[in-house]
């Protein structure tokens, strides 16, 4: 009977330590999953702005050597990031898809003009720039006019204003949850051995040397909860570099490895501190209260 008693409180022993190390590692794993998006937050931004572009349209009979130099000379400005020139035919080829039947045959001439697609640092991705570059475009030649969503633009800036703003309360909501069921689990933990450290407490054991093994089993488990709250997170990342490469892949080392060891000292530093204040509770408290 004796030896099936122990058998079973291994078994929980073991049960409670597993179901303590996933809980961690998970809490950790939804934190990293906040810390992605927080650290790539400003680049999340700069793409969705750089993405954001508008058509220069050029005049009927501009002459091929003049489209060059005007793309040669819109690529050097600085406010500039990348240009595309679209042929007459490109820009019919690309409409018959969107309208799903031949208009040029329809009509027989194609209308459409050539166009340069310019897409601009994300810094000068607002309506007063590009009300600014608009007139300086104007300038040129060979330009007849420029085209832009202007409340597309407006409504980015506002839209990345208040996602920002949304995922910074929501990172501290976040924060605060996980500390109250990293602390949660731990307490549940050091409860089921109140009796063991009150029987050292009356052997004349020092209150260090009680919380000493809590504490180092504490920044182990905190260890194996992060390697393996890395390991989610290593999947995510490799699922999301498919869709999203421009923002986050494995190549970004200085960022990767910024969340990781995060996750590492977070889980070790966070565990040591509850699992100190969890001990020292129960070594302050009176053996009659024990039992409640």
């Amino acid at each position: 009977m004796g030896k099936k008693e122990t058998n079973s409180t291994k078994r929980r022993l073991r049960s409670s330590y597993f179901t303590s190390v996933i809980s961690i590692s998970l809490v950790l794993f939804l934190l990293g999953l906040m810390g992605i998006l927080v650290l790539n937050a400003q680049r999340l931004s700069e793409y969705v702005k750089e993405n954001i572009g508008f058509s220069v349209i050029l005049k009927e009979n501009v002459k091929e050597v003049d489209v060059i130099l005007l793309q040669k000379s819109l690529d050097a400005a600085e406010y500039v990031k990348s240009t595309k020139y679209i042929t007459k035919e490109e820009a019919a080829e690309e409409l018959k898809k969107e309208l799903g039947e031949d208009f040029v045959e329809f009509l027989g001439f194609n209308p459409l003009l050539a166009s340069i697609e310019v897409h601009m640092h994300a810094e000068y991705a607002n309506q007063d720039s590009i009300e600014v570059i608009e007139k300086e475009f104007k300038q040129y030649e060979q330009i007849k006019e420029v085209f832009y969503q202007k409340s597309l633009i407006s409504l980015v800036n506002e839209n990345i204003r208040k996602i920002s703003l949304i995922i910074l309360i929501f990172s501290g909501l976040l924060f605060l949850v996980a500390i109250t069921l990293i602390n949660s689990t731990i307490r549940l933990s050091v409860y089921s051995k109140r009796f063991l450290i009150n029987t050292m407490l009356l052997v004349g054991a020092t209150r260090g040397f009680i919380r000493r093994p809590f504490l180092y089993k504490s920044a182990g488990n905190g260890i194996i909860a992060a390697i393996l709250a890395m390991g989610f997170l290593t999947g995510i990342v490799y699922a999301a570099q498919k869709e999203f490469k421009e923002i986050i892949s494995f190549q970004d080392v200085e960022i990767i490895g910024m969340l990781f060891l995060s996750v590492l000292i977070f889980g070790i530093i966070i565990n040591w501190i509850l699992t100190f204040f969890a001990v020292s509770k129960y070594l302050r408290m009176k053996v009659d209260k024990l039992y409640y």
